[in-house]
């Protein structure tokens, strides 16, 4: 871990897409704001920030809908499942606060359909701890290379956050 972090900023601002750019489907981008929240309101472009990140704690809250598909990617490269997808479709490493495909969360939280949920996820180098709504979920666990969907290969480089909007929409974020 760093001997200590900077001071907090903001990835959004709840006003405007600034720091935010669509990314894969832009003709078809439903990235917008309202009432001071990121929604996404249909399938279509992905959304990822124009600025780039090395080691870092994020704080984000999200509501996912029934039958919701998304992820936040660590760095453009690791993604964080948000899903709502029918219950037992997926396997556990592939279930909300998973790393997708590669760490299942060691807690089974209640599924939260349409409430807002709280991420605090802290990423050095490669290892990861994801405490979901106060709870840790992953706790300094190694990720064992890229995930799907992943913008590239350069693990030891800082990236980007990037969110999915290619699966599903209506997901908000505040």
């Amino acid at each position: 871990m760093p001997k200590s972090w900077s001071k907090p900023e903001p990835l959004f601002n709840g006003k405007d897409l600034q720091g935010w750019e669509p990314i894969g489907d832009t003709a078809n981008n439903h990235w917008v704001v309202k009432d001071g929240l990121l929604v996404n309101e249909a399938h279509g472009a992905n959304l990822k920030t124009t600025r780039t990140f090395d080691d870092f704690k994020l704080h984000f809250e999200v509501n996912c809908p029934d039958l919701a598909n998304s992820g936040f990617y660590l760095r453009g490269r690791y993604e964080l499942q948000l899903e709502y997808e029918p219950a037992g479709r997926e396997p556990h490493e592939r279930e909300m606060g998973s790393i997708y495909g590669r760490l299942a969360p060691s807690v089974q939280l209640p599924r939260m359909t349409g409430q807002w949920e709280t991420f605090e996820v802290t990423l050095v180098g490669r290892t990861v701890t994801v405490v979901r709504n106060g709870v840790t979920t992953i706790e300094s666990k190694q990720i064992d290379g890229i995930t799907g969907g992943a913008l590239d290969a350069n693990e030891g480089e800082p990236g980007s956050f990037y969110i999915q909007g290619d699966h599903t929409g209506g997901l908000k974020f505040r």
